[in-house]
Protein backbone atom coordinates (compact mmCIF):
# COMPACT_ATOMS: atom_id res chain seq x y z
CA UNK A 1 0.00 0.00 0.00
CA UNK A 2 1.46 3.27 -0.31
CA UNK A 3 0.71 6.42 1.33
CA UNK A 4 1.17 9.63 0.25
CA UNK A 5 1.32 12.95 2.48
CA UNK A 6 0.58 16.55 0.53
CA UNK A 7 2.01 19.93 2.30
CA UNK A 8 -0.70 21.89 1.28
CA UNK A 9 0.70 24.95 1.90
CA UNK A 10 3.90 23.81 0.11
CA UNK A 11 1.41 22.98 -3.06
CA UNK A 12 -0.31 26.70 -2.82
CA UNK A 13 2.98 28.53 -2.20
CA UNK A 14 4.38 26.56 -5.18
CA UNK A 15 2.12 27.59 -7.16
CA UNK A 16 1.79 30.56 -6.31
CA UNK A 17 4.95 31.13 -7.04
CA UNK A 18 4.22 29.79 -10.88
CA UNK A 19 1.47 31.96 -11.44
CA UNK A 20 3.82 35.13 -10.53
CA UNK A 21 5.66 34.07 -12.85
CA UNK A 22 3.77 33.39 -16.05
CA UNK A 23 2.32 37.58 -14.91
CA UNK A 24 5.37 38.73 -14.83
CA UNK A 25 5.83 37.00 -18.93
CA UNK A 26 3.05 38.04 -19.74
CA UNK A 27 3.47 41.50 -18.33
CA UNK A 28 7.11 41.59 -20.10
CA UNK A 29 5.35 40.77 -23.85
CA UNK A 30 3.89 43.81 -23.95
CA UNK A 31 5.64 46.99 -25.57
CA UNK A 32 3.34 49.42 -25.17
CA UNK A 33 -0.65 49.81 -23.92
CA UNK A 34 -3.64 51.38 -25.91
CA UNK A 35 -6.05 53.59 -23.50
CA UNK A 36 -8.36 50.35 -22.47
CA UNK A 37 -4.94 48.52 -20.91
CA UNK A 38 -4.39 51.90 -19.02
CA UNK A 39 -7.72 52.39 -17.51
CA UNK A 40 -7.03 48.59 -16.76
CA UNK A 41 -4.08 48.83 -15.34
CA UNK A 42 -4.61 52.11 -13.11
CA UNK A 43 -8.43 50.59 -12.13
CA UNK A 44 -8.95 54.93 -13.29
CA UNK A 45 -11.53 56.27 -15.63
CA UNK A 46 -10.49 57.92 -19.00
CA UNK A 47 -11.58 61.15 -17.98
CA UNK A 48 -9.86 60.55 -14.00
CA UNK A 49 -6.53 59.99 -15.98
CA UNK A 50 -6.82 63.03 -17.78
CA UNK A 51 -7.96 64.97 -14.62
CA UNK A 52 -4.52 63.60 -12.58
CA UNK A 53 -1.78 62.60 -14.75
CA UNK A 54 -2.59 62.91 -18.47
CA UNK A 55 -1.22 66.17 -19.03
CA UNK A 56 1.83 65.99 -17.11
CA UNK A 57 4.86 66.65 -19.10
CA UNK A 58 6.45 63.69 -17.87
CA UNK A 59 4.25 61.31 -18.85
CA UNK A 60 4.91 58.80 -21.68
CA UNK A 61 2.30 59.26 -24.61
CA UNK A 62 2.53 58.90 -28.33
CA UNK A 63 -0.86 59.76 -30.70
CA UNK A 64 -0.58 57.53 -33.96
CA UNK A 65 -4.02 58.21 -35.59
CA UNK A 66 -6.46 59.02 -33.57
CA UNK A 67 -5.57 56.15 -31.06
CA UNK A 68 -3.31 56.71 -27.54
CA UNK A 69 -0.31 54.50 -26.92
CA UNK A 70 2.22 54.21 -23.69
CA UNK A 71 5.44 53.01 -23.73
CA UNK A 72 4.86 49.91 -20.98
CA UNK A 73 7.99 50.24 -19.12
CA UNK A 74 8.26 54.03 -19.09
CA UNK A 75 4.12 54.42 -18.11
CA UNK A 76 4.61 52.19 -15.31
CA UNK A 77 7.56 53.88 -13.94
CA UNK A 78 5.86 57.13 -14.47
CA UNK A 79 3.07 55.93 -12.75
CA UNK A 80 4.45 54.69 -9.91
CA UNK A 81 6.28 58.15 -9.08
CA UNK A 82 3.19 59.88 -9.45
CA UNK A 83 1.57 57.49 -6.50
CA UNK A 84 4.64 58.60 -4.12
CA UNK A 85 4.24 62.09 -5.40
CA UNK A 86 0.51 61.93 -4.62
Amino acid sequence: MLNIQIDEREVKQLYLEKLEERIKEIDIEMVFWDANELKRRTCMSWNTIQEKFFFDTRFPKHKIGGKWYFPADRTKKFLLDWLDEN
